[in-house]
């Protein structure tokens, strides 16, 4: 059986640091929304536990070894949470940029405990693969869950948000790492108050709105990390966005236009300015990709024949303890 999924971009529609927590933890106030700008895992019954990687994003995982990723670590997890030898192949194109801002190494995460599940017919619900992927990084719950959702705590507090528009979005990245745990001990600003409820925005330009006065807290300290961010955000401002702010820790920033057709035209300006630069236009995702049958293989990419819903429970606001059976 060969299964694949979609691990989708997160993207922080803004980011407060309420405070630091007695074991050096931030507690953190998000809106967290997925584009569709992903990449790809493929898994299947194999004698043993392997993983390659292929795709533009893949140059910096090439020189770790493949134990050191995270899709390794999530699946031996996995199977031992279940008490099973974990045995899989596991091909990940990587499309994300690594250490950008987009959660890229917990989507895969999230997917390779997916698809694994799956595979290994696990009988096991959200807040049980939620458990796992919580010892493992503090963005893989919100990953899994895969939806847009307001996030507290250090990441693991989840309450799934309002309908919000497939607004249109331009990603860029000025080619530049960035270490969360860097921009973390950079920040100097006071910490922020809770915020109120956001709603419900009904287009793009109510969405931009009821942003405008949130933020991400962390951005003066990537700024002074990585100068050029200053730059992307400057030139997506240009652009002429409803919006622009930073992602995550960086270095990733994103504008949200009107429509596809303006963040397309955007997206052109910033890369012909900028050639070298990693610049994707995208749409918010609504819904969390499903499970897919692969049918065959091409050497392009997959060819997909049949869809699997995988998971049919909530949102994983409460981390559980039961033991995962088969």
């Amino acid at each position: 059986m060969r299964l694949g999924l979609a691990a989708p971009a997160k993207i922080n529609l803004y980011l407060h640091v309420l405070g630091r927590r007695a074991d050096g933890y931030h507690r953190l106030e998000s809106f967290v929304a997925f584009a569709d700008i992903h990449d790809r895992l493929v898994v299947k019954t194999h004698d043993r536990l392997s993983l390659t990687v292929s795709g533009d994003g893949s140059a910096a995982l090439h020189a770790e070894p493949p134990d050191a990723n995270l899709v390794i670590t999530a699946a031996r997890a996995l199977a031992a949470a279940a008490g099973i030898e974990a045995k899989a192949e596991i091909h990940l194109e990587k499309r994300i940029p690594v250490a950008a801002g987009l959660g890229g190494g917990s989507a895969d995460a999230a997917a390779a405990l997916r698809l694994c599940a799956r595979l290994w017919r696990l009988r096991c619900d959200e807040t049980e693969l939620a458990r796992v992927g919580a010892m493992l990084g503090a963005d893989i719950p919100m990953c899994l869950l895969g939806r847009p959702c307001h996030v507290g705590g250090v990441g693991e507090r989840l309450k799934l948000a309002e309908p919000i528009p497939a607004a249109a979005l331009v990603l860029v990245n000025p080619g530049r790492s960035l270490a969360t745990a860097e921009v973390f001990r950079a920040h100097r600003l006071p910490w922020s108050r809770r915020s109120r409820p956001m709603g419900a925005p009904k287009n793009p330009a109510d969405l931009a709105t009821r942003l405008a006065h949130r933020r991400n807290d962390l951005t003066a300290a990537a700024v002074s990390l990585i100068p050029e961010i200053a730059v992307v955000l400057a030139d997506l401002t240009t652009a002429g966005p409803l919006i622009a702010r930073m992602s995550g820790s960086g270095a990733t920033c994103f504008g949200l236009f009107p429509d596809s057709t303006a963040a397309k035209a955007a997206a052109t300006e910033v890369r012909e300015q900028h050639p070298t630069w990693w610049v994707q236009p995208a749409t918010l995702r609504i819904e969390r990709p499903e499970i897919e049958t692969v049918a065959r293989t091409t050497q392009i990419g997959v060819t997909i024949t049949t869809r699997h819903q995988l998971l049919d429970k909530g949102g994983c606001a409460l981390i559980g303890s039961k033991p995962i059976s088969r």
